[in-house]
């Protein structure tokens, strides 16, 4: 359901996003009563300022104040990704190949949900990652959470 929501979402606010000018990297929707919180990710090629994020957050309230996709209160917030950027779609992980990158499991692996690997890159709809010396090969739907490594 709250992924049904999350993609809904994405389909409202892209084209805001886009006519900006920025990138609409992807979003997160986190239902909890009345302390939800939608959080949008955007970039941009120059980086993204808290000017821009300003500008973004006016112009999605704008769209989901009409729409009202979201029942009751929740927060609305726009951000850059960050140095720990998340991953939502099979093109950010081919593009972040080689990155080290830490992956939340929506089902345990070796008893474990949490894992920090190196991405090899995208086959077939799957997503490669060297983790301790071995190949695991796992598909986005598998994936709960994925972010970025710090490399500093």
């Amino acid at each position: 359901m709250v992924r049904q929501a999350a993609e809904h979402l994405y389909e409202l606010v892209t084209p805001a996003v886009t006519a900006l000018g920025y990138e609409l990297v992807g979003l997160e929707y986190l239902a909890q009563g009345r302390h939800s919180v939608l959080r949008v990710y955007i970039d941009a090629d120059a980086g993204v300022t808290v000017d821009d994020c300003a500008r973004v957050s006016h112009q999605i309230s704008g769209v989901l104040d009409v729409e009202e996709p979201i029942r009751g209160e929740y927060a609305l917030e726009v951000s850059s990704p960050g140095l720990d950027r998340p991953l939502f779609t099979l093109d950010h992980f081919e593009r972040f190949k080689g990155r080290q990158v830490r992956l939340v499991l929506n089902a345990p692996w070796q008893g474990r949900r949490k894992l920090t690997g190196r991405l090899r890159g995208v086959q077939d709809e799957t997503i490669a990652l060297d983790l301790d010396g071995e190949q695991l090969l796992l598909t986005l739907a598998e994936i709960d959470k994925a972010r970025l490594v710090p490399e500093l």
